[in-house]
Parts: structure tokens; C-alpha cells; sequence
């Protein structure tokens, strides 16, 4: 009778993490006995205690009997931690409720295998899709091992980023701006291109009330003009990768080494190859990240079809200028057949501005 919201409880758990588990995924998980809630745990960080073995130490001896409802399928591995199937088979749990199976080849099922062999009664898909969407970047990332992209911008509704002489702020309100800092929050890493340092000189980090993660900043720099002096380079909050060309000369990389949180990634040819990047970004355990622009970069992207998500702030107002900068430029696409296919799964009123949530269809993807 009340499975959906005990379920809803281990998914307002889990989410209340999301962003702080990479490479993990966000795992909520509540122990009820007698329609009554006896544990509850979320996992924190990689490395520490699971979710479900947070619940079961809240619950200790009222553990044996209850019903386990947890976001995803426990673990039957050792890694970090040992494996959850262990631990709840061992509290004496008569019953698990799983939102969704784990892509995760050590798990794939022999979670629930190693539960049901074990006499413990298991339940798979009680809101999966509300489970899935908090680990869609680990789901992601474990399948093709690469990071989940997500573009961000603040557009007018004309899909201009600034008017000709470069202004922009602000097009969109403080709400929509909140709304997106929580975007670097629980990704792991933010990219902008060497233009959108050299003008603005940001810091790139998570400005939410009461703090927040911050993710990795990466740059696209490929001939390494970034001053020394930038804020991402000085200020040490969060790492810096500034990512460079193969003709840049160890003799101009040196001095940035001196910065304790800066790494130089230098790939293999003059140009920076957007392809190879994100193998390099998923081989470092980068699960997401969250391109911030400016347009050539956001444009890069979206040519290249290397896109999972959209997040779009849309202020009512009409920039125009063929000049002006634009979300989308570059050559596009010559065909409606060829157009990036997308589907949008949010929408949202931020004082006025408009929110939208745009997946890219699995079919329209540079990666199946």
C-alpha cells in the first residue's frame, strides 16, 4: 500500500548525493518494518559504506524481517566495500524492492540472483524511470566509457547568447542563474574554450547558498594563451585541465606546472579533436560534464552530434543581429535528416524565464 512512497523516500535520498558519488552512483535506500520506516541511508562518497548498509546499522535488530527498498540493484562484488548482497542476506531482510537493475557488468542481475538464491523475496521496476534519470551519467559512462554531455546555456528566445558587441549580462534572471550552478554541482567536470576565459576571466565554480561540489574545470586552449594569472589557474578551489594542441612546446606548458591544482593534457594532434578528448576525459573516471560554452565550443559540439542533454535558460526577449552570437552556428547541418534529433523531457518557469530539457534520441547519437 505504501511501496511507492517508501520508494520515492530512497529516491529523495539518493538525489540528495547526487553529484558527489563519482564514479559511484547515487543509491538511496529505506528499511521499513510494519509499514514503519526503521533505517534509512544514502551512499555519500566512492569509497565509503553503501546506501543499504547505511539503513541496515540504523535499524540494527529490527533489520531481521523487514523490507529493504533501495534505488539500485545492491551490489555482489568486492570493490571498496564489500558486497551489499552479503550484508543483507546476513541481517536476516525478508524482503528487496529495486527501483533498477545495475548496467554495471559485476552486478547485471546477479544481484537479484544472489538475493532470490539466498530465499530473500526481490521486486525489480517500482518507479524505475524516477531512478534511472538520477544515474543516467553513471548508466552512461559504465555502457561506453566515455563521459555524459551535457550543453548549458542561457539563450534569448531568438537562441542568441550575447548582442553584436558581446554583452550577455544578463540575459537570463538570478533564478535561472541558481538553477544552474546546482548543473556544476552534480557534474563532474565543467568545459568552456580559451574565449570564454580571455573575456570574462571566471572562476567556473559552484556558487549554490551554503556551498556546493565543485567540478573539475577543463579548458579548451590549443595553443595554451590562458594567463598565468587566470582564476582557474590561481585561485586552487577545484582542478584546472587545460587541455592543449600537439605542437605546444613543453617550454610554454612549464611555467603552468608550478600551479599545484593545474594539469596540461596535451593530445595528439595540432588541432583538438573533441573525439579524443572524451576517450581522455572517460579513461580519468569523468563520468559527466557540463560544457558551458561559449558558442564556437557549444557549436563544436552539437556539429559533432557529441551531446546527451540540452539545458536551456530562455529569457523572453528578441537580441537579433546576424552577428550576434547564437547557441548553434558552425556549418549545421545541410538536411532536416541530418538535424540533431531531439525530445524534450522537462520544462520549468524560472520568474519568467523558461527552462527546457532536451534529450538527444538514441537512435541520432554519434554513440549507440
Amino acid at each position: 500500500m505504501f511501496a511507492k512512497q517508501f520508494m520515492q523516500l530512497a529516491i529523495q535520498l539518493a538525489k540528495a548525493a547526487q553529484g558527489q558519488t563519482s564514479p559511484n552512483p547515487s543509491v538511496g535506500a529505506v528499511l521499513v518494518k510494519n509499514n514503519q520506516v526503521v533505517g534509512v541511508g544514502t551512499h555519500l562518497f566512492a569509497g565509503s559504506e553503501h546506501a543499504e548498509i547505511h539503513a541496515i546499522n540504523m535499524a540494527g535488530k529490527l533489520a531481521k524481517g523487514a523490507t529493504l527498498y533501495v534505488t539500485l540493484e545492491p551490489c555482489v562484488h568486492f570493490g571498496k566495500t564489500p558486497p551489499c548482497t552479503s550484508s543483507i542476506i546476513n541481517a536476516g531482510i525478508k524482503s528487496v524492492v529495486i527501483a533498477t537493475l545495475d548496467v554495471n557488468p559485476k552486478v547485471a542481475g546477479s544481484g537479484v540472483i544472489a538475493l532470490r538464491n539466498a530465499g530473500i523475496n526481490v521486486e525489480v521496476g517500482l518507479l524505475e524511470n524516477e531512478a534511472k534519470k538520477i544515474n543516467q551519467a553513471f548508466f552512461y559512462y559504465i555502457e561506453h566509457k566515455l563521459p555524459y554531455i551535457t550543453l548549458k546555456a542561457g539563450v534569448s528566445l531568438d537562441s542568441k547568447l550575447a548582442t553584436k558587441t558581446g554583452e550577455s549580462k544578463w540575459i537570463t534572471n538570478a533564478k535561472s542563474r541558481s538553477d544552474a550552478y546546482y548543473l556544476r554541482h552534480i557534474h563532474d567536470a565543467i568545459l568552456v574554450g580559451i574565449d570564454t576565459v580571455l573575456a570574462d576571466n571566471p572562476s567556473l565554480t559552484t556558487k549554490i547558498e551554503g556551498g556546493g561540489r565543485n567540478p573539475v574545470r577543463i579548458i579548451l586552449d590549443t595553443h595554451l594563451r590562458i594567463p598565468l594569472n587566470a582564476a582557474v589557474v590561481i585561485d586552487e578551489q577545484s582542478p584546472t585541465w587545460i587541455i592543449v594542441g600537439s605542437a605546444v612546446s613543453q617550454e610554454l606548458i612549464l611555467p603552468y606546472l608550478a600551479y599545484p591544482k593545474v594539469q596540461i593534457i596535451q593530445l595528439a594532434q595540432p588541432i583538438i579533436s573533441l573525439h579524443e578528448l572524451l576517450a581522455e576525459l572517460g579513461a580519468r573516471e569523468i563520468t559527466s560534464v557540463l560544457v558551458e560554452g561559449g558558442n564556437k565550443v557549444l557549436s563544436s559540439f552539437i556539429q559533432a552530434k557529441l551531446v546527451n542533454q540540452l539545458v536551456l535558460y530562455i529569457s523572453p526577449m528578441l537580441i537579433g543581429g546576424a552577428s550576434a552570437p547564437a547557441l548553434f552556428e558552425n556549418d549545421g547541418f545541410s538536411s532536416l535528416a541530418q538535424a540533431l534529433k531531439l525530445e524534450f523531457t522537462d520544462t520549468e518557469l524560472l520568474d519568467g524565464n523558461l527552462k527546457i530539457i532536451a534529450k538527444v534520441k538514441n537512435n541520432d547519437s554519434v554513440v549507440d
